[in-house]
């Protein structure tokens, strides 16, 4: 994708962030490569509290930044239809849990201790760089990902702590695709989360009575306990940024992947590019997904969208077509062509093709970020 070069009114050392999320956090961490900025972290006003939360992710090459941070992580994880499962494992690029209040923390100190400024006051807008990372508005109508997530304890010993779910589709599907996904922390404990993939959020009891049906009729839980709650809403696009003046990073410089929402990974990837550009005196963000990635999520956020029905044997078919490295690396976006190549091969075409005419049809009438 194309960069944003952004040119000081005049020479500077200053580094101004706005947003203290994962965006700026992972910027500020790399201080100590950027002895020669003066970077202030600018909290928002009226922010609200920060809440942990689990991030889940594959764990990357190079990825040093989550060494010791991991809550638990899994070589082996399953996608699970009402017509089969299938089961995937990979010894090199294992899935994981981050707690987000520990990795935010272990930022801000090594942050604090390269000398970053963390403040809730807005600095004078003059000479030097700036960042954005605050969330950007979403578009009416926009795709998205919504969830409720209930870590809980059990009675019973009744999960298998070495395989994650990431996709059980086991569940009501009237209001979208609609799947749970089930992180085992141990045979008593999980994260259980209800997430559903459509333009409007549904009602806490919603998720919340998913949760506790799988559990009962599914896992066979007959008693536990809630003891954290999560939610959280996704945008499923490339966003219009939040203040066009200003250089977008993260979610507000498309760091989204819209097929999945996951965006930690991706912030890491445009971060690492972005200090490579600062340290050449220079501010460049780029987006980063390849077009021909941003182009087949398209697609196939459009069959979401207009046929959820079909989610579970596309999801299927993708995971037993695949190898678990596969599998990582095609959600991580660092897909091949011949990967790419493969994932098309192994979906039924006739969705992808109604999918595609839907989405010329809409993109016709419809700006770029709302055809996400």
């Amino acid at each position: 994708m194309c960069a944003d070069p952004v040119s000081p009114a005049e020479p500077s050392n200053k580094l101004v962030i706005l947003g203290d999320g994962c965006a700026a956090l992972s910027l500020a961490q790399h201080a100590d490569q950027l002895s020669e900025y003066q970077i202030t972290v600018v909290r928002p006003e009226g922010a609200p509290p920060e809440r942990d939360h689990i991030w889940g992710l594959w764990k990357i090459p190079g990825a040093d930044h989550t060494a010791g941070l991991e809550r638990a992580s899994w070589h082996r994880w399953s996608i699970v239809t009402n017509s089969g499962e299938a089961i995937l494992q990979s010894d090199a690029r294992p899935y994981m849990a981050l707690n987000r209040l520990s990795w935010t923390g272990a930022c801000r100190d090594i942050a604090a201790r390269a000398g970053v400024a963390i403040t809730s006051t807005m600095p004078d807008r003059e000479a030097g760089y700036w960042l954005d990372t605050r969330p950007a508005a979403v578009p009416e109508g926009m795709m998205l990902q919504h969830f409720i997530g209930q870590e809980i304890v059990c009675d019973d010993p009744v999960f298998d702590p070495g395989t994650a779910i990431l996709m059980d589709f086991r569940t009501d599907q009237s209001q979208g695709m609609h799947f749970i996904y089930l992180l085992p922390f141990s045979e008593y404990e999980a994260l259980v989360e209800s997430t559903l993939f459509s333009p409007t959020r549904c009602g806490d009891d919603f998720y919340r009575t998913a949760i506790d049906t799988y559990l009962r009729n599914i896992i066979g839980v007959s008693h536990y306990q809630v003891s954290r709650e999560e939610r959280g809403t996704i945008p499923l696009g490339i966003l219009p940024r939040r203040d066009p003046s200003i250089t977008g990073l993260g979610g507000n410089g498309g760091a989204i992947r819209p097929s999945s929402g996951y965006a930690f990974v991706f912030i890491q990837k445009q971060v690492k590019a972005l200090v490579a550009s600062l340290r050449q005196g220079r501010v460049e963000v780029t987006v980063p997904h390849r077009a021909v990635d941003l182009w087949m999520d398209a697609v196939l956020l459009s069959v979401l969208r207009h046929w959820p029905e079909q989610a579970p044997q596309l999801f299927l078919a993708m995971a037993r077509a695949l190898s678990g490295d596969e599998f990582a690396r095609f959600l991580s976006g660092e897909a091949s062509w011949r990967l790419r190549a493969k994932v098309v091969m192994a979906m039924p075409k006739l969705p992808f093709i109604r999918g595609l005419l839907r989405l010329m049809v809409r993109s016709h009438a419809a700006k770029p970020a709302e055809v996400m």
